[in-house]
C-alpha cells in the first residue's frame, strides 16, 4: 500500500482518470494521501508568434480554473476525502516528475495510450515518466 500517490490527469483524457483514480483508491493506505495533477502546457514563443491575437493570459487562467474544478467534481463523485488537487504549468513529463519528487510521492499512476509508431522516436509522456521518475510508477492501459 501506499502513502502519497499522484494521479496526473488530462483533461482530453477524463474518462482514463476515473479508471486511474479508482486503481488509486485501491492502493492508497488508510491514512494516505491522493494528489490529483494537471499539468496545463504552456504555448511556446514561437508558436505564439503565428497567432492573430497575443495569446490572452485569460485563456490560460481559466484553463487551470477549469481543471482545478474538474478535478475537485471528480474527487468529490468518488468519495476522496483524502486528497488534494494541483495544477501546475509546463512540458507534461518534466512536470510530473519534478512535483512527485517534491511533494514526495511514493507511487504514480498515468494513463497511457498504446504506442503508436511515433511514440518509438520521440517517446510518449508515460514512457518518459516511468523512466525518469524517482519514485514507483504504474502504467495504467
Amino acid at each position: 500500500m501506499y502513502s502519497r500517490i499522484i494521479v496526473p490527469i488530462a483533461m482530453d483524457h477524463l474518462e482514463h482518470g476515473e479508471k486511474v483514480l479508482e486503481r488509486a483508491q485501491s492502493l492508497l493506505d488508510e491514512s494516505g494521501e491522493i494528489i490529483l495533477l494537471n499539468v496545463v502546457e504552456d504555448l511556446n514563443a514561437y508558436a505564439q508568434g503565428y497567432m492573430i491575437v497575443d495569446f490572452p493570459l485569460e485563456l490560460i487562467e481559466a484553463s487551470r480554473d477549469h481543471a482545478k474544478k474538474t478535478l475537485t467534481d471528480l474527487m468529490e463523485k468518488h468519495g476522496v476525502t483524502n486528497g488534494r488537487v494541483e495544477i501546475r504549468m509546463g512540458g507534461a513529463a518534466g512536470v510530473i516528475n519534478n512535483f512527485a519528487e517534491e511533494a514526495e510521492g511514493d507511487l504514480v499512476i498515468i494513463a497511457s495510450h498504446r504506442p503508436g509508431l511515433i511514440d518509438y522516436f520521440i517517446g510518449s509522456t508515460a514512457s518518459r515518466v516511468a523512466s525518469h521518475c524517482k519514485c514507483a510508477v504504474l502504467i495504467d492501459r
